[in-house]
């Protein structure tokens, strides 16, 4: 199946991020020695345990729920972290991506679905966020996209509006704030169940863990 969602991914020019949470070492190895580099956690811990027994030219993005406080454990090596969803998420970053001299790319998670246990921002929320940036020193986080989840439906009809919004919300900031900014390109949407109808409203990065790894 990895073989089949790659060689998709690739025609679409969109990139696959591997969900390798709950899966062991040896599984994300298989698919390291089939060339995959990009890999997703939800947990800080589990990623900081993965991260020390496996090669270090993987990229490791953290997609989950994001407090604070654990920041710091990830600083030194995260390619990218894709739930930022408020002001002071974005400070703490800046602060450590400071400390480990790096620019950590991060992405604008937005509240999409219609399931309030998921978390994002609205659009007003992240217009305050890219404001505050704008007017105080955040050199060391660098805002590359959006991402969002959609609602877990059946109705494919209320996932692709989902998506649709959240490419209304990437084409809006990218127009009014982002236009010659190169590194505002990404819009990360898209799981094992609806990836396709990701792809066709836009997205450029993809999140699929059971599709791959088998159902947890």
């Amino acid at each position: 199946m990895y073989n089949e969602i790659l060689s998709f991914t690739q025609t679409q020019h969109v990139l696959l991020l591997a969900v390798s949470k709950t899966k062991p070492v040896s599984e994300i190895l298989k698919l390291y020695d089939k060339g995959q580099r990009d890999f997703g956690e939800n947990k800080v811990q589990e990623l900081i345990e993965k991260q020390a027994l496996l090669p270090s030219d993987i990229n490791w993005h953290l997609i989950g729920h994001l407090q604070k406080n654990k920041v710091k454990y990830i600083a030194p090596f995260v390619h990218m972290i894709h739930a930022v969803e408020s002001i002071g998420l974005l400070v703490t970053i800046n602060e450590h991506a400071i400390k480990n001299n790096r620019k950590i790319p991060v992405l604008l998670q937005f509240h999409i679905a219609k399931e309030d246990t998921k978390f994002g921002m609205t659009y007003d929320e992240a217009v305050a966020l890219i404001n505050y940036m704008s007017s105080n020193t955040l050199e060391n986080v660098i805002i590359s996209g959006v991402m969002g989840m959609a609602t877990f439906s059946d109705d494919v009809n209320v996932v692709r509006e989902e998506f649709r919004l959240l490419k209304k919300y990437y084409d809006q900031l990218k127009e009014t704030y982002f236009i010659s900014n190169f590194n505002f390109k990404h819009i990360s949407m898209g799981m094992s169940g609806d990836y396709k109808i990701a792809i066709e409203e836009g997205s450029t990065i993809v999140r699929i863990g059971s599709a791959i790894f088998g159902n947890r």
